[in-house]
């Protein structure tokens, strides 16, 4: 690649911070807090301070795994390919995890200290749990907190319905088992066995579509029950939601039992992840508890 050519260190850092899972948490996060009725500009300072946590993460992953990465040819890694310093991915790293917590501070003491374990919790897999049973907790504590981070940003601190953190929780399972699907097998060769890969291919993608249909039922049931639940048109648009993540669910499931890990699946999963996000913004209110 000529000098000319070759991409910018902006543009190398974000292929490198893991953009579409970071988007996809960044939205998720804005959504809640604009469905909540939270004003503007906490709505932008929560998906600002979110985003930064996830860059921070993303970053970290690459640094902490370059040299393994490298080891298998990871084509869609800039570290692996050597078109970027593993120190300049390192600082990046540590400087999104500074702008992370100063933007916390900001959010309120409960949204603050949920971001500050949300996003220590990522590092934390990335440092090594990822390599053991315990790799899907990270994920678990990391999605059920940002319905905390989003709903209790600001003065008042309130706190998510029950529900909301529950369908975080179960939906770190579903991207946590499809993220590492497609990497089975560099992964085994690099001593990484996890949560996972002990299930193996099938065992982790039917868990992974199995925890999606139970988030989808949780935010059908947080919409449909309680002392304030949606009526006539909202009825049908939350039983719709359930139904397209059940219909995605059961394509996903289709392909792991026929052993095809791609990543599809993982789309699959982010396809499910824009219905839920819909499904919360129209919970508004009812995912205060």
């Amino acid at each position: 690649m000529t000098p000319s050519r070759r991409p910018s260190t902006a543009r190398l850092l974000f292929a490198s911070s893991h953009p579409g899972p970071t988007v996809t948490v960044t939205v998720l996060a804005a959504v809640i807090a604009a469905a909540v009725g939270h004003p503007a500009w906490l709505v932008v300072l929560v998906a600002l301070t979110v985003v930064a946590g996830q860059l921070s993460i993303g970053l970290a992953n690459d640094w902490i795994d370059a040299d393994r990465d490298r080891s298998v040819g990871r084509s869609d890694k800039p570290v692996a390919q050597g078109l970027i310093a593993v120190g300049t991915v390192r600082t990046a790293a540590f400087v999104a995890a500074g702008v992370a917590v100063v933007l916390s501070v900001f959010l309120g003491p409960v949204a603050a200290v949920a971001h500050l374990v949300l996003v220590a919790a990522g590092w934390a897999y990335d440092a090594g749990l990822k390599r053991t049973v315990w790799s899907v907790v990270p994920f678990v504590v990391a999605f059920g907190l940002l319905p905390v981070v989003a709903v209790s940003a600001g003065p008042d601190g309130d706190w998510p319905a029950w529900w909301a953190i529950a369908t975080g929780a179960v939906f770190g399972v579903a991207i946590h088992c499809t993220n590492v699907l497609p990497d089975l097998v560099d992964d085994a060769a690099t001593g990484v066995r996890g949560f996972p890969h002990r299930l193996g291919l099938r065992g982790a993608g039917v868990t992974a579509f199995g925890a999606l249909v139970v988030a989808a039922l949780l935010v059908l049931g947080g919409q449909v029950s309680g002392t304030d639940p949606v009526r006539g048109v909202g009825v049908a648009l939350a039983a719709l939601g359930t139904v397209v993540v059940v219909v995605l669910a059961a394509a996903g499931v289709r392909l792991v039992v026929r052993g095809l890990a791609s990543r599809t699946l993982f789309r699959l999963v982010i396809a499910s992840s824009l219905v839920l996000v819909v499904e919360l913004g129209l919970a508004g209110a009812r995912l205060v508890g």
